[in-house]
């Protein structure tokens, strides 16, 4: 008992205290360190340096990292492959690493299922379920996280890639090479696609093939016009076709498939109206036209 509180209380607490911090620090960004801006003030030794970073880079930096690699090595490796591609997926944000995931994962999962064991009123079964009902949302809460920011990372690609394809096309009709072409419409661009053809040059320049590059392309998106376009792109080199003749055709089919998204997305729209229009609108209505009519009935029967 800790100032009559018991101590399992106190601990769920300090468990969700320190998860929910490393939860936001790791979605918001990590801060940036200042560069130093005199000789002066250039780090000589490894111990200047350390004192120079703050309790943040020297203490819970490695506690995370220790701990995440301790829940690493006891975590199936199915589940440690389904993380880090949804990691990929999101982005990889430098400030959302595996170890870092894994951590919080484990520490909200052990807190919750604490609390929820509080939670539960002390009752041996309902606490119990309680708790693995809490502790099982804390622990799937990063992957919930993740999900979200990789899913509207790509459908943010889906949506800039008609644009871009135009782009890319008119840049080799022009007379650049492919390579430059990309160039330009990743400096030309911003969102997930200009960052991800970014990286897909720089791969090439530090001397991986343009096929691996590629493929390492798709392994970070699931935005199937993209992988249909990787592989005509591949064919084309393959077989020697013209690479601005195949831009031009996938460019026409993307734009087809933009026109038919935005159908389907109009046809829904009926379907989706169909439960506020009889949940809220209909007996709205209904009060106001047969409202006068049952109080009259009722005043002349009764």
């Amino acid at each position: 008992m800790v100032l009559g509180v018991p101590i399992y209380v106190v601990a769920a607490s300090a468990l969700v205290m320190a998860a929910f911090p490393l939860l936001l620090w790791s979605v918001a960004g990590m801060r940036k360190q200042p560069l130093p801006q005199t000789a002066s003030e250039v780090p000589v030794d490894q111990r200047q340096a350390l004192l120079r970073t703050g309790p943040l880079d020297r203490v819970i930096l490695p506690t995370v990292k220790a701990l995440g690699r301790g829940v690493r090595r006891i975590s199936p490796a199915g589940w440690i492959t389904a993380l880090d591609k949804r990691i990929r997926l999101a982005g990889s944000p430098r400030t959302w690493t595996l170890e870092r995931a894994l951590a919080a994962k484990m520490v909200l999962g052990i807190g919750g299922v604490i609390g929820g064991l509080q939670w539960g009123g002390g009752v041996v079964i309902g606490g119990l379920m309680t708790g693995l009902l809490v502790g099982l949302f804390g622990y799937s809460l990063p992957d919930l996280l993740l999900w979200s920011r990789g899913r509207e990372r790509q459908d943010l690609i889906q949506k800039e890639l008609p644009d871009t394809m135009d782009q890319l096309t008119i840049s080799v009709e022009a007379g650049l090479g492919f390579d430059a072409a990309l160039a330009r419409v990743s400096t030309a661009g911003q969102g997930p696609l200009a960052e991800e053809l970014r990286r897909l040059l720089g791969e090439i320049k530090v001397g991986v093939p343009r096929r691996e590059a590629l493929r390492h392309l798709l392994d970070r998106t699931e935005v199937q016009e993209l992988r249909h376009f990787v592989l005509a792109l591949q064919q084309a080199e393959e077989y020697g076709l013209p690479v601005a003749r195949v831009l031009r055709v996938q460019a026409a089919e993307l734009r087809i498939k933009r026109r038919q998204r935005a159908e389907e997305q109009a046809m829904k729209v009926p379907v989706k109206i169909v439960f506020p229009l009889v949940l809220c609108i209909f007996p709205s209505l209904f009060v106001v036209l047969l409202g006068p009519a049952v109080i009259r009935v009722m005043r002349t029967l009764f």
